[in-house]
């Protein structure tokens, strides 16, 4: 521990020499894993089509933007809850989705998303770099990598 400490070695350092291991994988940024096309509508999208835009997409959620920023986000759990309301299909994407999703920042360790993940119950984040949605991480993302 000293030598490495003397040496200045990093968590970086680190990663770059053990890509393929455990820990390896946990030091991955957000940004190496992410899908960089985001499946949104805009915040009075009708219904029937944010479902369009979130089956074309395997993520199982499609965010909600209003000026480029994310407002919400409507799940599989949420389009369960609100199926039996009359006029389903007629309410906008504003009055179903989830305010304020969960969201993880594109330099953050695939290790916080995990964590953000497992502590809240979803699976999947929106990655968020300067204000605007430019990705979006997936649950399997992460076990693929090896992270979980």
């Amino acid at each position: 521990m000293a030598l490495i400490e003397e040496r200045g070695f990093t968590r970086e350092d680190f990663k770059d020499l053990h890509p393929g291991g455990k820990l390896g994988a946990k030091l991955k940024h957000v940004s190496e894993l992410m899908h960089k096309e985001v499946p949104l509508v805009m915040r009075d999208t009708p219904m029937s089509d944010a479902i369009v835009t979130m089956s074309e997409r395997a993520f199982g959620c499609v965010g909600v933007i209003e000026h480029g920023e994310l407002q919400g986000i409507i799940t599989d759990g949420d389009l369960r809850r609100h199926v039996k309301d009359t006029n389903f299909l007629t309410l906008s994407a504003g009055d179903v989705m989830t305010k304020s999703p969960k969201t993880v920042a594109p330099d953050a360790l695939a290790a916080e998303a995990l964590e953000i993940m497992n502590a809240h119950e979803i699976t999947a984040l929106f990655v968020i770099g300067h204000g605007r949605p430019i990705g979006i991480v997936h649950l399997h993302d992460l076990l693929r990598a090896g992270v979980a």
